[in-house]
């Protein structure tokens, strides 16, 4: 069954009530089954949740023919746990059949996960890490914005959840910048896995939003009629102001022994229960049939590709540094060219920027001035940034994420994980990492991001030598899709040189992931190093040969991917030290030790890293206290040297 509502007339007919009704039953009877079917999963929100979702599905633009057709209007579910519901509703209005649903629910490699994915035909996100949906559908339609199409986006929300902070934040956002283009739905329950949301954790739900500046729309979420002219106001809202629901609805909806009971916000039914509850809905038992069509392989036909949708980007002409300049400024330079290269005047912007009170800092100024359309202020509100950056990039932007090293790894690093499982195309780029930050201390001292990010499965992560690398870093990743840290430090970096004195990383250079680069080459032992302390490599390198030894310098500006030949090649002249401004334990130096065991090659080893947290000062002495600076690098390989 399906049905289609349009959202000019006054009010929902007798015959569109009937059917949501008889529509609402049938859903019912598949959340109790897939539930108890599969053992586990959360029948209570989405029996409270049903009636929203039936009726927005009725009214929004979207094909389930074509489920990422381009004109669709956008539904986040940000209480992924309610995936029973929103399955129901999806194979109600033909997405996929009933027996895609029921026979594959929760089991292992179908396509219907216990928490709402993207491999689900009609599902935007992978949620279910409450408070996250928010961010997402905020840039959402901040693309939409800035794109000035006229796609709506609503966000489905569970009471609970708004304890997260986040959500405040993605609150604020939105008011900022006037996205009236965006409707969030709150399933007011009242109810949370421990109990009652008043004894859990009082909120005021309604407030919180109208002192930040939303309309708000109070519901019976269990109306038809109500929900219709509520979702009626908030889709031809042009107003400036986004709208808020907040729907009354009744945990277990329809179902008399459920209804008003927390431990059914994740307890399926026992099948004797079940047999009450299909009888209460007017349905014959057939769990035993289901259980026999569940001993089938599982089906995977209906799993959705992750989306591949990418601008084309021109990465403009590359800059030529022939003195000593701090990264950043080389960042934010190459910004400003792709910007000057993409973002055309009266057209829409191709690449975006997202900072966070830090646009001095990051060097977003001079993109900011040339593309102020293209550019958002999101506030001291990394969470939300994080998130809403990674909904932009998939929406055939160009998005820049770029704040200190510790916000943008070590502070979000759950939204940075959600958007990995998400194949967001966001482009970190990170200033003011490791030992280099000086003078601000420990806690700004950012010694961890390899080490996290090596946990993800689809992010990449660079970190560039010298302003001319950090310069095709840059354009290289605005070209490409897929998620990209580049990190960098906050002093000035004397450009690389070649050892006839020529910038090595000049206009010719071509920056490749997963491979190395070979700054200088020697037959003693090796050096593998990256990012800001490259240059004291390269003085303990000259030193060395000062000395009489032939000693190779490796640059590995790719850490994920890395390049595995080169440090073979590396292994192959005797003996490695491995130089960085990261935590020892878990950056480069690990990574080269795991190549080293997995070839079953037996060489030297001394690992170079940060071994403590640093304290307040100048990154030279903060460098030497660990045994980063020239002579404690130079004397670790002579120590190898055999």
């Amino acid at each position: 069954m399906t049905l289609k509502i349009d959202v000019q007339q006054d009010s929902l007919s007798e015959g569109q009530i009937s059917t949501l009704q008889e529509m609402r039953r049938q859903c019912a009877r598949r959340i109790l089954l897939s539930t108890s079917l599969a053992a586990s999963g959360h029948p209570g929100g989405s029996l409270s949740s049903l009636d929203f979702l039936l009726t927005v599905y009725g009214m929004m633009r979207h094909d389930p023919e074509n489920p990422r057709w381009q004109g669709r209007d956008r539904l986040v579910q940000s209480i992924g746990h309610i995936s029973p519901g929103v399955y129901s509703v999806l194979a109600e209005y033909g997405y996929f059949t009933e027996d895609d649903f029921l026979s594959g629910f929760r089991r292992t490699g179908s396509g219907f996960p216990g928490h709402v994915e993207s491999v689900v035909p009609g599902v935007e996100w992978d949620t279910g890490n409450l408070g996250q949906g928010m961010s997402v559908a905020v840039g959402m339609a901040q693309a939409f914005k800035v794109k000035q199409q006229d796609n709506r986006v609503f966000c489905l929300m569970g009471d609970g959840e708004h304890q997260k902070g986040q959500i405040s934040e993605a609150v604020r956002y939105a008011h900022k910048y006037k996205l009236d283009n965006l409707t969030i739905v709150v399933d007011r329950n009242h109810l949370q896995i421990c109990g009652s949301t008043e004894e859990v954790m009082p909120q005021s739900i309604g407030r919180l939003y109208e002192a930040l500046g939303w309309k708000v729309l109070r519901i019976d979420g269990h109306d038809y009629n109500d929900i219709f002219l509520a979702l009626k106001t908030a889709y031809l809202n042009t107003g400036g102001v986004p709208i808020m629901i907040l729907a009354r609805t009744v945990m277990g909806k329809g179902i008399s022994f459920m209804e008003n009971q927390a431990k059914y916000h994740g307890s399926p039914l026992s099948p004797e229960l079940l047999a009450d509850g299909l009888a209460e809905l007017g349905f014959e038992n057939s769990f035993a049939q289901w259980q026999e069509k569940r001993k089938q392989p599982v089906r995977k036909n209906t799993i959705m590709e992750p989306t591949t949708d990418y601008p084309k980007v021109n990465p403009g002409k590359p800059i030529l540094y022939d003195a000593a300049t701090d990264n950043r400024s080389a960042y934010g330079n190459a910004l400003l060219g792709l910007a000057e290269a993409n973002n055309v005047e009266g057209q829409p912007p191709v690449i975006t920027g997202v900072s966070c009170d830090l646009e001095g800092s990051v060097k977003m100024g001079a993109f900011h001035k040339h593309s102020p359309a293209g550019y958002f202020e999101a506030g001291i509100q990394e969470h939300h940034a994080a998130g809403m950056s990674g909904a932009m990039s998939c929406e055939n932007l160009v998005t820049f994420f770029s704040t200190f090293g510790v916000f943008a790894v070590s502070e979000v690093y759950n939204q940075n994980r959600l958007n990995d499982f998400n194949h967001t195309n966001v482009k970190i780029v990170a200033t003011h990492v490791g030992l280099d930050v000086g003078e601000d201390g420990p806690t700004h001292q950012c010694i961890d991001y390899l080490g996290l990010f090596k946990n993800f499965y689809r992010f990449s992560v660079f970190m560039p030598a010298d302003p001319n690398q950090t310069d095709r870093i840059i354009r290289y990743i605005a070209t490409e899709s897929g998620n990209h840290f580049v990190g960098m430090g906050r002093s000035k970096t004397p450009i690389i040189l070649t050892e006839a004195g020529k910038p090595f990383f000049d206009t010719d250079y071509v920056f490749t992931p997963g491979k190395g680069d070979w700054l200088r080459r020697g037959t003693d032992a090796a050096i593998i190093t990256y990012g800001a302390v490259t240059p004291a490599c390269i003085e303990a390198w000259q030193d060395l040969k000062d000395q009489g030894l032939a000693v190779a310098l490796l640059n590995m500006a790719s850490l994920l991917p890395l390049d595995v030949e080169a440090i073979v090649e590396a292994a192959g002249t005797g003996g490695l030290v491995t130089v960085e401004d990261h935590h020892v334990q878990t950056g480069l130096g690990a990574s080269v030790a795991l190549v080293l065991m997995d070839k079953g090659i037996n060489v030297p080893l001394r690992r170079l890293g940060v071994r403590q947290y640093g304290s307040s000062g100048k990154p030279s002495e903060l460098y030497a206290s660990q045994g980063l600076d020239a002579a404690s690098i130079a004397a670790a390989v002579k120590e190898i040297i055999v």
